[in-house]
């Protein structure tokens, strides 16, 4: 699993490089498509408008020529050109139906008609390729139209052209494909977000692994010594020696009973834990003197205390002591904390436990001066099966639930806990319960 998981992840991060750097390429070549397509349908257009100009120009012209029609002037000798013939607007509208026939509406285009002889001298035709020969964002359309046949004939009309420009064509065509831009872009960042979850999954699903089976290796040596206790003193209440003696019986029996009762409270640290897992442990939430169950918490752990020769020193500050707690599980959580004081001391072992009133809550601040934690453990310290490193210290059992249970039961309570800790100087938790007024 070590081996294989950084391989999956490298070659399912190549893979999603590769999707972007092909969706890139695609959007890229898709846009000069659309660009050069966008650009074809306004050469059209100019085309087509040309040719709806001459055909009413055709017409203007035969209906001219019926009207001032003169023996004396056969022939029209200086035709007229487009400028003469239509007005802006109309050459405008001209253009614009052609834009809308081939499925372009509301387009914003510039247009001029001009001859091949003015392009060189005609102010405005200068001012017009001034103002619209930027090729970068402008796109230029020139079609000739072409001269009557009488112009032609005796060449006293210059050559027209018609120009049509369009700015920006590149900002129209990215409009075109912005939906479909966004939609990349949003389908990309989906991919990249499942891509960081499935392997935020694994690693915790990793880590959720070497937990659990530092779990299975501590609870099997934590039942293999009561284990073995028990088969020594089922072997030694065999001996004929020990059967004539009563003193050994009860003292070998008092052995096996000890060792399964402790199997039996780590059997139900187990299931407690299971049950909160689940969220199926209820808590008898009843007004109680905090003061009282701390008490009964103390005495448990006195003993252990004094086979290490520590000291507890306790301060009950607290005036309001009344809370709403389940009294077994509130004394369960004291008696983890001050167990967990015991268990990671050092040989001038000191505890400190005080009570104070704070901002309408009851507090309980339970300080040792013990090996303490670092940055990482302090972060961690309420996982379920956590358990910390405590380099040469090896005679530190459990299963690495007592803190998770502590956090759960105080969470379950309504309550706040937090966790302070210098490594080598000791550790500080401090617990707060919302206290209930005292009537009069």
């Amino acid at each position: 699993m070590k081996k294989i998981f950084p391989i999956i992840t490298v070659l399912v991060f190549i893979s999603l490089l590769g999707i972007i750097f092909f969706q890139i390429v695609w959007i890229r070549q898709a846009l000069q498509d659309k660009e050069l397509q966008f650009e074809d349908t306004i050469q059209m257009v100019t085309i087509q408008s040309v040719h709806d100009l001459e055909d009413e120009r055709s017409k203007v012209s035969q209906f001219a020529n019926r009207k001032n029609g003169d023996l004396l002037f056969p022939l029209n000798v200086f035709p007229t050109t487009i400028a003469h013939n239509f007005s802006r607007q109309e050459v405008r509208a001209i253009i614009n139906k052609q834009f809308e026939k081939n499925g372009v509406k509301n387009l914003d285009f510039e247009f001029a008609v001009t001859t091949t002889s003015m392009i060189g001298d005609d102010l405005q035709s200068k001012n017009f390729y001034s103002a619209y020969s930027d090729t970068l964002n402008n796109s230029t359309f020139i079609s000739p139209l072409a001269p009557t046949n009488t112009s032609l004939a005796t060449g006293l009309a210059p050559e027209e052209l018609l120009i049509v420009v369009v700015p920006h064509v590149k900002n129209l065509v990215w409009k075109q494909m912005v939906w479909m831009l966004i939609g990349a872009v949003i389908f990309t960042i989906i991919i990249f977000t499942a891509f960081f979850i499935t392997i935020r999954a694994l690693l915790r699903q990793k880590k959720l692994s070497e937990i659990k089976t530092d779990f299975i290796n501590n609870m099997t040596h934590e039942f293999k010594t009561p284990i073995a206790t028990i088969s020594l003193a089922v072997d030694a209440l065999k001996n004929e020696k020990v059967l004539r003696d009563k003193t050994k019986m009860d003292y070998f029996s008092g052995i096996i009973k000890d060792e399964n009762k402790r199997m039996n409270k780590q059997v139900e640290t187990i299931l407690e834990a299971a049950l909160m897992d689940k969220q199926q442990v209820q808590l008898n939430l009843i007004p109680l003197h905090a003061h009282e169950l701390i008490l009964s918490a103390i005495n448990n752990i006195q003993l252990p205390v004094k086979e290490k020769n520590g000291v507890l020193e306790t301060h009950f500050d607290a005036v309001n002591d009344m809370i709403l707690a389940d009294d077994v599980h509130f004394t369960n959580i004291i008696n983890n904390l001050l167990d967990n004081a015991v268990k990671y001391s050092k040989d001038d072992l000191k505890i400190k436990l005080n009570t104070s009133n704070f901002n309408g809550h009851f507090r309980v601040r339970i300080e040792d001066n013990g090996i303490g934690m670092n940055k990482e453990t302090l972060n961690r310290v309420f996982e379920k099966f956590y358990r910390a490193h405590t380099g040469n210290i090896h005679n530190i059992k459990g299963f690495g639930l007592g803190l998770s249970y502590v956090k759960s039961i105080v969470d379950a309570s309504h309550g706040k806990i937090k966790a302070e800790s210098t490594p080598g100087k000791g550790s500080c938790f401090t617990l707060d319960f919302s206290v209930i007024k005292k009537t009069v």
